[in-house]
């Protein structure tokens, strides 16, 4: 019985703190909008990181890959950065088969990335393009939109056979 009234009061206790904290902050919401704003924050901060579904959009012949690795960083990729990937996906009679391993690049990231001019470039889903280990393209043809920060990336050729560069 004891026991129960301690957890009780210890939670009391508890609440009562994270309210002053709130109140001291100067922040005073209810806590299901709190939970709401820092997951939709958490979601737009995402990087490619390790199991995540990504689009392929060379004619290489899958359809959609799964991050292995992040070559770069530690936490993940970001436009231009080279991964990993294995193909869950592939069309029938393509260059690459379901289950294979390549490396790929990031041409396209949800999370957005600041440009030297103060402007910032998002897109609406993750894609990359499949490369061989020299860092060549494996398709001929790349569709959709491409940042123009992968010439920083040295990947020239990814951006010579893209549809546009934005």
């Amino acid at each position: 019985m004891a026991a129960s009234n301690s957890s009780k009061l210890f939670r009391l206790g508890h609440s009562l703190v994270g309210n002053l904290s709130n109140n001291f902050l100067g922040t005073i919401r209810p806590s299901s909008e709190m939970m709401c704003n820092d997951f939709l924050y958490q979601q737009q901060r995402t990087f490619i990181q390790m199991r995540t579904n990504l689009k392929v959009v060379d004619n290489s012949g899958a359809k959609r890959v799964m991050c292995i690795q992040a070559l770069k960083g530690k936490k993940g990729a970001r436009l231009g950065d080279t991964i990993v990937a294995s193909v869950k996906e592939a069309q029938l009679g393509g260059k690459v088969k379901k289950g294979e391993v390549h490396y790929a690049v990031v041409v396209r990231a949800a999370m957005q990335r600041g440009r030297c001019d103060g402007s910032e470039v998002k897109f609406d889903d993750n894609a990359v393009v499949l490369i061989n280990k020299q860092g060549e393209p494996i398709g001929t043809r790349v569709f959709g939109p491409v940042p123009h920060e992968l010439r920083k990336k040295k990947h020239v050729k990814i951006l010579s056979l893209a549809e546009h560069i934005a």
